[in-house]
């Protein structure tokens, strides 16, 4: 019988009953009666701690567990790969490490995993110019080589890799597993970035946790380590590089991984450092390379990065990238994840910035597109800052509570689209059935001549506007460029201001029909919010961005050089959007050649025509051409020709 309903018993028997006789004395019922209290409470102490501590739920959420949040157990291991990306003739082994509750070995308790990978954990190289290539250089010629940086000093991080997501989960009922990837730290292997050894390493590590792979106490030696206290459910997350890999993993359709959050994620390899066949770098890191960034993470064994430098870095990069074209090739192909995705099955949550020009808004919406056309659980979390930023820690945990737990809260009911909008404090977020909105509708405008000036951009063509041109010269930048009141270095054409707010949602569409007096040349496109005020707030200025290569018209896969003077009709999609432009402003569409941050510097001079009459912006606008009329101060007076 349980104590407390024993003692109970004993209460209501002897509450009317007559003084018990104790020895040499006698004892109260109501004496025996706070006795039996103080023997009641102190049994229910002893039966609460002597209970297992489980995880606790609230409102379809795991909450923290004051016994999951102390006198952690830390440990690593090696987890044995069905690949040898070294050359040594063994399967390479991903060091991993683990942080879970200790009820995991004193009470049996078994978890669910939320685990990051990362090239990133044990340190990296440096980031000075002298390592980038060279951007002064004319497009489609073959630049000259940079410097090779110094080798990064090999560390040992050990038994904890890594401490994050450690506070979010482990109390919250989630055990934490980290891995760096294939040749950095203490992970054997080779970095290929992107290559097939980093989806198949956290495949390895998911496959340790369901036990259908091996895990070693050491790098070379065959003492076993068991996932004994893993459920087998895994969860993966993580920002920029380590946003990737969840997706690398999840397109490998391993058993086990059950949701991933990629934060900022990058998708393709050439979307990274190429747009639409022309070198293009990621903001902020101009000259940046896949070879630039394979060097950066280079961390691994020092007595194997010669095998990795000569045939990873020095052979199938260096004959595969090819920085003059920018063309999209097999190279590239073999590190798009979108080609990959047939196997996936995890539910994926995407996070991304609307502004993130490092990595760009279209990573996540083309990965979230193509998930949805799979019918698999997907959500969009998009806000208006910069690289980073996941999703709000209610938002994580119910995804991961749902998928790693299995608790119906109905997070797969709720919208799918989530967007901080401009003004919003923190990261609140406002929900729209899906992204883009599911009441945008492209709006065609065109330009009107006098873009060495501010040109109108207006819903009817007008025929007869005839050319403009433009003078290269990267020594201006896309800011001074809209600010200029006259310049033959851009065309520049806008709106009438707004007399309401617009909400532009979606992916505007350039296009163009151009000439260069070049067989090479350079092609930016800016949408803009005039006028241009240099504020310190990231959605302000600029609305979105583009770049092409002239000479991939026809196919991204072959570039062929211009004729000079002869037209060629190009379309492209700018980045990704979604942004309501304030009452006042007018919206710019402006065109130059070199983008001083992110393209490469050819010397100034190159002139390009542009033939207005066959040159039109599409935008993405929710409400449409009604919406896009209502929000004009007046009705654009059609012009003709000269």
């Amino acid at each position: 019988m349980n104590k407390k309903v024993f003692v109970m018993e004993i209460i209501a028997r002897r509450a009317d009953a007559q003084p018990l006789a104790i020895g040499m004395g006698t004892m109260s019922s109501q004496v025996l009666i706070l006795c039996l209290f103080f023997f009641i409470s102190a049994s229910t102490v002893a039966d609460e701690s002597a209970s297992p501590a489980k995880p606790v739920f609230k409102d379809g959420e795991a909450q923290v567990v004051e016994a999951f949040n102390q006198d952690w157990i830390r440990h690593d291991l090696w987890v044995e790969t069905e690949f040898d990306s070294d050359g040594n003739g063994k399967p390479d082994r991903m060091h991993v490490d683990v942080i879970r509750q200790k009820q995991t070995d004193t009470e049996g308790l078994k978890v669910p995993v939320v685990y990051e990978s990362s090239p990133y954990y044990a340190g990296t190289g440096s980031n000075d110019a002298q390592y980038f290539w060279n951007p002064r250089q004319d497009v489609g010629a073959q630049p000259p080589k940079h410097v090779t940086p110094a080798a990064i000093e090999q560390q040992s991080l050990r038994p904890t890799i890594s401490d994050s997501q450690v506070g979010d989960w482990v109390p919250r009922g989630f055990a934490v597993v980290h891995s760096s990837s294939p040749g950095t730290g203490l992970s054997q292997g080779c970095p290929t970035i992107g290559g097939d050894n980093e989806s198949l390493a956290p495949k390895a590590v998911i496959d340790w946790l369901n036990g259908r792979t091996n895990g070693y106490t050491t790098p070379d030696g065959d003492e076993r380590v068991a996932a004994f206290w893993c459920t087998g459910k895994v969860g993966m997350t993580g920002a920029s590089f380590n946003g990737t890999i969840p997706l690398a993993a999840a397109t490998t359709g391993v058993d086990g991984l059950e949701a991933i959050i990629p934060v900022a994620p990058n998708t393709s390899y050439y979307h990274y450092y190429r747009s639409h066949g022309l070198i293009r770098h990621p903001g902020g890191y101009l000259g940046e390379d896949i070879d630039v960034l394979y060097n950066f993470v280079n961390s691994g064994d020092p007595k194997l990065r010669k095998f990795c430098d000569c045939n990873v870095r020095d052979q199938e990069m260096a004959e595969g990238f090819d920085r003059a074209s920018g063309d999209y090739n097999e190279f590239w192909a073999g590190r798009d994840y979108l080609n990959d995705l047939g196997p996936m099955k995890a539910a994926l949550l995407m996070s991304h910035a609307f502004n993130d020009w490092n990595v760009m808004p279209e990573h996540s919406v083309r990965i979230y597109e193509a998930a949805k056309a799979k019918g698999l659980p997907v959500q969009l979390y998009m806000h208006q800052g910069g690289h980073g930023g996941p999703p709000p820690l209610k938002q994580m945990n119910r995804w991961f509570t749902r998928y790693l737990y299995g608790l119906e809260n109905d997070v797969e009911k709720s919208p799918r689209a989530w967007i901080v909008r401009e003004d919003a404090e923190g990261r609140v977020a406002t929900s729209y059935p899906d992204y883009p909105h599911p009441e945008a509708v492209g709006v065609t405008l065109h330009p009107i001549a006098g873009g060495s000036q501010v040109g109108q951009l207006q819903l009817d063509a007008a025929p007869g506007q005839g050319n403009g041109k433009i003078i290269d010269n990267f020594s201006f930048s896309g800011a001074a460029l809209a600010k200029a009141e006259w310049t033959d270095h851009r065309l520049l054409f806008a709106t009438p201001a707004l007399t309401g707010p617009l909400h532009l949602s979606g992916t505007a569409k350039l296009s163009i029909r151009l000439a260069s007096n070049k067989p090479a040349a350079n092609l930016s496109v800016w949408l803009v919010s005039l006028p241009w005020t240099d504020s310190k707030r990231i959605t302000d200025d600029v609305i979105t961005r583009g770049w092409a290569d002239p000479q991939n018209h026809r196919s991204l896969t072959e570039s062929e050089p211009l004729v000079p003077g002869q037209f060629y009709d190009l379309t492209f999609d700018l980045q990704p959007d979604d942004q309501i432009i304030a009452k006042g402003a007018k919206i710019g569409l402006m065109i130059f050649s070199s983008d001083r941050d992110f393209t490469l510097w050819p010397d100034p001079g190159t002139e390009l025509t542009v033939d207005l009459d066959a040159t039109s912006i599409t935008l993405p606008v929710v409400g449409g051409q009604v919406a896009f009329m209502g929000s004009v101060t007046r009705a654009i007076e059609t012009k003709s020709a000269p």
